[in-house]
């Protein structure tokens, strides 16, 4: 369990910047939080949850990030303080009641923490979240350290309390996952009363009917309630400026791009000459405040990730105040100084500061550069992101791969979100066709599976997690059957939100408390609403093999469950269910006619070729005894006996369910 509710005034504390979030919302007075599980902003309600019980929070995994933003405001509305947690992504999927929610405003003050992810290093996007504050009418801060992140968690409640809306917090990987040292506020001791008052004049905003409409009046209040915000940024201690009275290039940025445009002037020595304006709170933008601080200095460079949307803003202020201020010269992502993808660093900032100032700046040596690059490609082995060792997904697309190639008719499978994802690559053999936001891989696969009358003869299959099949795939699938749509869905169910650590969703009998909650049993689910539905191991390959090729022949919407227990789970890690061995006078390695398939081609981690014998390996320390290799390895070779059980074991097979065929 977090320990952070237990930090005393005062203390220092190392904290990862999601925890001096969590820190701070318990500073304000946190008392409901709700989220969905997203790199990087998974730790804040995993710490919260741990914290639910001293601190009498309410804290859940929601079913999706609308769902969470809606819970968190009803708390709200019932006069308590809540947090709602996503990362970008997710912030597009809770945007349709975000936009109801900023025209109704709220009570209670409520934090919206948006988490982006710029070099997409956990996503298949690098999404942004700041173009929604100004889309939706409502407040954006940034953080730009660990310190901060605290501070101006506690601030953005105020803040939400003083105009009465959602106010909208992001934050990005390099500040939620790095860690700094962090000052601890005072926890506060009073009592937290819900009580939603709803019997008052119809508009009254606190004890009215709470809604959008009247439309024109409501935003127009919406908007002043922005104005309102913009005067309190005028005189916010998150904007700060340091270096000369007039410089000659002046740097507005924000969030750590702060750190890194800090560390590009001290690697250039160039602190006499530049001077770094650092925004917190970034929309509405404090605009006198800039406006001074432009008026200083004929040339801007503003730095920021990932798109221009801080230079923007920017721009149009200076156009709008050049009779005030004169006229600049901006140089930023627009004019080509700094990137538009990927994340900032020093060294980008350090590139475009040397070229706007006419300094000579030499790094690291090319000649030391090159020899760095031959040894590290010439003494490490290649890496390749792959499937863990014993990994269900790797036995389950080998199994859609092989029926598939059987099938004979060209067939392809429809990806999303997840661990899954990585079967667009060899680790998957290939398999996954599209590949795009949570849920979509069912509703393309929809759309595909009614093309027959314009000549489309080919099998569809769609794949999801346990997990994005709560979050997103009902609806598609709902429409599959409703429309009578031609395909396959294959639910990869590894009993948890595996890919961003394990947390519980409505398959499962835990909510995020650690307490007893409804299992919502997928199969059944599924055969409620229509569809034919097979349950399988996945780690019975030819049983799996038969059984999708069975539902490939059959039309309308046929759903198979693939049940086995991530190879990391808590319930499985550290045990093992078979011991694997490998038959040296049996395998043959090159000469067997198989080409080394299992090592080659099936590419478990856990088995590896030993150049020396010529033949397969079993690397104990990572082999997780599924058995599946001793299924697929074409001449036997791979034997398996019964490990001694070390702790407990998920039931597989014929117990998954009593739908299984």
């Amino acid at each position: 369990m977090s320990h952070l509710h237990e930090e005393k005034p005062g203390n220092r504390r190392l904290c990862m910047g999601n925890e001096a979030i969590v820190r701070g919302a318990l500073e304000a007075g946190v008392a409901v939080a709700a989220g969905y599980p997203g790199t990087p902003a998974s730790e804040i309600i995993e710490t919260l949850s741990a914290l639910a019980g001293p601190m009498n929070l309410y804290v859940e995994w929601s079913v999706n990030e609308k769902v969470a933003l809606e819970v968190a405001s009803s708390a709200s509305f019932a006069g308590l303080r809540s947090l709602a947690v996503m990362k970008q992504p997710g912030l597009n999927v809770a945007s349709d009641y975000l936009l109801h929610l900023s025209g109704s405003g709220t009570r209670g003050g409520m934090v919206l923490v948006s988490a982006d992810d710029p070099g997409a290093l956990s996503s298949v996007n690098e999404g942004e979240t700041r173009p929604y504050a100004k889309l939706m009418e409502v407040p954006l801060l940034e953080p730009g350290d660990f310190q901060e992140a605290k501070e101006m968690t506690v601030w953005a409640f105020e803040l939400s309390e003083t105009i009465r809306n959602v106010v909208l917090l992001r934050t990005v990987t390099r500040l939620s996952h790095a860690s700094g040292t962090v000052v601890m506020g005072e926890l506060p001791e009073t009592e937290k009363q819900a009580r939603f008052k709803h019997d008052g004049f119809i508009i009254d905003p606190m004890e009215g009917v709470v809604m959008s409409p009247p439309v024109e009046w409501k935003h127009s209040q919406q908007q002043e309630k922005l104005k309102q915000a913009q005067a309190l940024f005028e005189t916010s201690p998150f904007n700060t400026y340091e270096g000369p009275d007039a410089p000659e290039l002046l740097i507005i940025t924000s969030s750590v791009c702060t750190l890194y445009c800090k560390e590009a002037v001290a690697l250039l020595d160039v602190g006499e000459r530049v001077g770094i304006l650092k925004l917190g709170t970034t929309w509405p933008l404090p605009e006198k405040w800039v406006k001074k601080h432009l008026a200083t200095s004929d040339t801007v460079l503003v730095v920021e990730e990932v798109l221009p949307f801080l230079e923007g803003e920017i721009k149009i202020l200076a156009a709008e105040s050049v009779a005030e201020i004169g006229a600049k010269t901006f140089y930023g992502k627009k004019e080509g100084s700094l990137p538009t993808t990927g994340e900032m660093n020093p060294d980008r900032v350090v590139a475009a500061l040397s070229t706007i100032l006419g300094v000579e700046y030499i790094g690291q040596e090319a000649a030391y550069a090159q020899r760095a690059n031959e040894i590290s490609f010439a003494g490490a082995p290649n890496r390749e992101a792959t499937f863990c060792p014993g990994c269900p997904h790797r036995a389950s697309f080998w199994s859609i791969n092989t029926a598939l190639s059987m099938d004979n008719r060209n067939g392809f499978v429809c990806g999303d979100i997840g661990c899954y994802s990585m079967a667009v690559l060899p680790a998957g053999f290939s398999t996954l066709k599209t590949l795009h936001a949570m849920g979509s891989g069912t509703g393309v696969a929809s759309g595909f599976g009614k093309l027959s009358p314009f000549g489309m003869d080919q099998s569809v299959v769609a794949v999801c997690g346990d997990s994005t099949f709560f979050h997103s795939v009902l609806p598609p699938l709902v429409n599959a059957i409703h429309h009578q749509s031609d395909l396959t869905l294959i639910v990869l169910d590894n009993s948890g939100t595996a890919m961003t650590g394990f947390q519980s969703h409505p398959g499962l009998a835990a909510n995020a408390m650690g307490e007893i909650a409804a299992v919502i049993d997928i199969p059944t689910v599924c055969q409620a609403l229509g569809a034919r539905v097979k349950v399988a191991d996945p780690f019975e390959v030819m049983k799996t093999r038969e059984l999708l090729l069975g539902l490939l022949d059959e039309k309308g919407v046929k759903v198979l469950v693939l049940k086995q227990a991530c190879a990391l789970s808590p319930e499985k890690k550290h045990s093992k269910a078979w011991e694997m061995t490998i038959d040296e006078s049996i395998c043959l390695g090159d000469t067997c006619g198989c080409n080394r398939f299992c090592t080659r081609i099936f590419a478990c981690p856990g088995l590896v070729w030993d150049k020396e014998k010529g033949k397969a390996h079993i690397d104990e320390v990572v082999c997780t005894g599924c058995g599946v290799c001793a299924e697929i390895c074409p001449v036997g070779a791979i034997g398996k006996g019964r490990a001694e059980k070390k702790g407990k074991k998920r039931a597989s097979g014929g117990e998954v369910s009593h739908l299984e065929s």
